[in-house]
């Protein structure tokens, strides 16, 4: 049901996690070329499986436990790849000749942003059924 909230900020979600990683980079190396996330295996992985989490958790609409599971898994994901980031960062050699970082490291930012709001758009909307169900 695309017409749910939680579907759209579910399909952006997936749509920064699986699209962003082909326009920005994550980093420049010391000789200026600029790293991909489809140039580390690592990363790749860890986007497209967040971007296929986020997919999946749309058409699993009729169950939305499961739906709020998936989207804290996804989460969770975000967050390891956001410290793994971190870490890149804190590693990464300051100065301006040797490396650059790049905008591509804030993706999972803005991801688990979206996932947080569709959470709440599913929470809501249990409250919505459960509501409904003390009427009968």
């Amino acid at each position: 049901m695309i017409q749910r909230i939680q579907s759209i900020y579910l399909l952006i979600a997936a749509a920064i996690s699986g699209g962003l990683i082909w326009v920005v980079s994550l980093w420049s190396n010391v000789d200026g070329s600029k790293v991909m996330a489809m140039d580390e295996l690592n990363y790749f992985i860890a986007f497209i499986a967040s971007a296929v989490l986020s997919l999946g958790a749309i058409f699993i609409y009729n169950n939305r436990k499961l739906q709020t599971v998936v989207n804290r898994l996804n989460i969770l994901l975000n967050l390891i790849l956001l410290g793994v980031f971190v870490y890149r960062l804190l590693t990464m050699s300051g100065g301006t000749a040797v490396s650059e970082k790049g905008i591509g490291m804030f993706i999972p930012i803005i991801s688990i942003v979206f996932l947080v709001l569709a959470n709440r758009a599913i929470r809501s909307d249990e409250q919505l059924v459960k509501s409904a169900d003390r009427f009968r």
